[in-house]
């Protein structure tokens, strides 16, 4: 099996994982990225504690679900936004978000992986990496 877009099988794997009412998630292969959108998942609250496992080969995550998220998933074709899109809230966050104040869009920016309001606030852009609510 070939496996294109690693972050899109973790998500998806803690979605499948969140819809049936689990406790954990194992996600592999580990990777960076994943580690940093976890990071910004645990931040905002939407799963508990993960750690690196490693194995010997890629590595994977255990990951602790508190049964919070609705819906997770990545954005693709993946969207540079810059800071004056990001401001106007165009028609891609009322595409993937639920509500104006509900979830939160994930951003790649050359200051680390965060969510849109803090891309906001520090007056940066991105690209779109994935949404959650």
């Amino acid at each position: 099996m070939v496996m294109l877009d690693t972050l899109a099988n973790a998500l998806a794997t803690i979605q499948n994982a969140e819809m049936r009412g689990k406790s954990e998630a194992i996600i592999m292969p580990a990777s960076k990225l994943i580690a940093a959108v976890l990071r910004v998942l645990q931040q905002e609250g939407y799963i508990g504690e993960f750690e690196y496992i490693d194995d010997g080969r890629w590595g994977k995550f255990r990951v602790q679900l508190l049964g919070r998220i609705n819906k997770v998933g990545v954005i693709k074709p993946r969207i540079p936004v810059s800071y004056r899109e990001l401001a106007r809230m165009p028609e891609w966050l009322r595409k993937y978000l639920a509500s104006r104040d509900i979830g939160v869009l994930i951003l790649s920016t050359n200051q680390g992986v965060m969510t849109h309001r803090e891309a906001l606030k520090r007056r940066i852009g991105g690209v779109l990496l994935a949404y959650v609510y």
